[in-house]
């Protein structure tokens, strides 16, 4: 069984997620290439898009919500993500079982209410049109609204760089279209885009990302015809047939990530994108909202931030640790045109470095 480096399998990971090279892409194709957008907090899905695809404007992702092309709900882990509209149900579908059986057993005093009443007050109170989440709160109460089974997605204008609290809940089968997907063929889905999103992979950092029992994830691999390989500690990976695996010798130009970027959270942690030393840093009970950061050869390398002061606007860069002479050219220019992007109504720009942090 063929071993691969650590190496390799960062350089896969930044190939799936388009961060070598931006690609040309509808947005929801773009979205379903990166195993769906974690977005707890609105312009991180943006800043998360203009790293990875060829000339992308905010504008694009604010129309595709509106027109529905990709959905913004809690689909994952109880976590905010923007996946397409069509698989928006199959990974619902997929999830439910697991989700229902944790929600048992972090609040089993809630679990054992009766759900109808609350499903029935919301449903009522959206089919008139969609209502700010203290409006539903107040109608069923803080137990019958974290209780609810009804599936419910969040729509524009709120949960976009214009208005970032996404607040506005519509109900899903009206949004999106009524359900119709089998868990077993979403399941499926699901492991599918994980492992074209962040393979090769463990199959428990595939349950880790999906919350999908063992047993669901080796049923659906099976299915897949998943080919195997071993990390560098001996530990068994499965990817999908002819998923690309670049040379680890391929260049990866500088990026910037947002906040939550799925690249950094545990279950890629085999790929290095995030050394270790660094993960404190930006995963701890200070920061709830994590950090910006930015990538050097594939690896995190610091964080950033923008900060405006009338009509100017500069981005500020924080190494963790000195960046090699070779690289700050590049990573000059990448933070040049994302603060431009970024703040694009402003009179002057500038990039700035604070000291190492190391």
């Amino acid at each position: 069984m063929r071993v691969l480096t650590q190496r390799e399998l960062n350089r896969a990971l930044l190939a799936r997620q388009l961060l070598l090279e931006r690609a040309r892409l509808p947005l929801p194709r773009a979205v379903e290439r990166m195993g769906g957008i974690q977005a707890q907090y609105a312009p991180s899905a943006y800043i998360a898009l203009w790293s990875r695809v060829e000339g992308f404007q905010r504008s694009a992702l604010t129309r595709a919500l509106e027109r529905r092309a990709v959905v913004q709900a809690t689909v994952l882990r109880g976590t905010i993500h923007i996946v397409s509209r069509s698989d928006y149900w199959p990974w619902r579908a997929a999830v439910r079982e697991t989700d229902d059986a944790w929600l048992r057993r972090v609040r089993p005093d809630i679990v054992a209410r009766d759900r109808t009443a609350a499903d029935r007050r919301l449903r009522e109170a959206l089919a008139e049109r969609p209502r700010k989440r203290d409006e539903l709160v107040a109608l069923v109460g803080k137990d019958g609204w974290f209780a609810a089974g009804v599936e419910l997605v969040r729509v524009p204008p709120s949960g976009t760089w214009e208005q970032r609290r996404a607040d506005l809940y519509a109900l899903a089968d009206a949004w999106v279209g009524v359900a119709d997907a089998d868990p077993e063929h979403g399941r499926e889905l699901l492991v599918r885009r994980y492992l074209a999103a962040f393979g090769p992979a463990r199959v428990a950092d595939i349950g880790s990302w999906s919350r999908l029992r063992r047993e669901q994830v080796d049923r659906a691999i099976e299915r897949i015809g998943a080919r195997s390989f071993r990390d560098e500690k001996g530990k068994e990976l499965v990817d999908l047939p002819r998923a690309p695996l670049p040379d680890a010798a391929t260049p990866a130009p500088p990026r910037f990530l947002p906040t939550w970027d799925a690249v950094l959270l545990v279950h890629a942690r085999r790929t290095g994108v995030l050394p270790e030393e660094f993960r404190p840093r930006i995963f701890n009970t200070k920061l709830p909202f994590s950090m910006h950061t930015f990538l050097v050869d594939g690896a995190v390398a610091g964080a950033w931030k923008v900060e405006r002061s009338k009509h100017r606007a500069a981005i500020v860069l924080q190494p963790f640790a000195p960046i090699p002479t070779k690289w700050r050219a590049a990573v000059r220019e990448e933070a040049d045109l994302l603060v431009r992007w970024h703040e694009d109504d402003a009179v002057s720009y500038a990039v700035r470095w604070t000291k190492s942090t190391s």
